[in-house]
């Protein structure tokens, strides 16, 4: 048997010292998250990370730069690696429906998302914000895709 993570990806979004995080419904548990989702068949990697941010948000998303590779198992049949990418948004849809499971999204400065620490959806989320705030950055053009 080979063995196959979930592809991912996930939107480190930055205004004015606030994060844009999703507020969701997970197995019956509301958490926050930054925008992220599955990578689809055919998608290059910012493709999917544009797509999700758009669907969770409201807000389209231009990705800058890739700021981590993370890979989280959960269980011994469940393991996530997931492209996380910092950028910026635009054009807001507020009248947008959000994405099944998606309450609410929120800007909340790192403090605020530390006060939730029991309330993030993995460690992912503090992980990217420390990546980012770190000045990690991989060019865009590092990503090949053969569609």
């Amino acid at each position: 048997m080979i063995w196959k993570p979930n592809v991912t990806v996930a939107a480190v979004v930055e205004r004015d010292g606030r994060y844009l995080l999703v507020e969701e419904v997970v197995e019956g548990r509301r958490v926050f998250n930054q925008p992220a989702g599955h990578l689809e068949p055919d998608e290059s990697l910012p493709n999917a990370a544009r797509r999700e941010v758009r669907e969770e948000t409201g807000w389209a998303f231009e990705p800058e730069a890739l700021v981590a590779v993370q890979l989280l198992p959960v269980s011994d049949a469940l393991t996530f690696l997931r492209f996380t990418f910092y950028g910026q948004v635009c054009d807001h849809r507020p009248e947008q429906p959000l994405d099944e499971g998606i309450v609410a999204t929120h800007w909340l400065t790192r403090a605020e998302i530390e006060d939730r620490r029991e309330r993030l959806r993995s460690p992912l989320v503090l992980d990217s914000i420390h990546a980012y705030e770190s000045g990690q950055r991989c060019p865009l053009s590092l990503l090949r895709h053969y569609p």
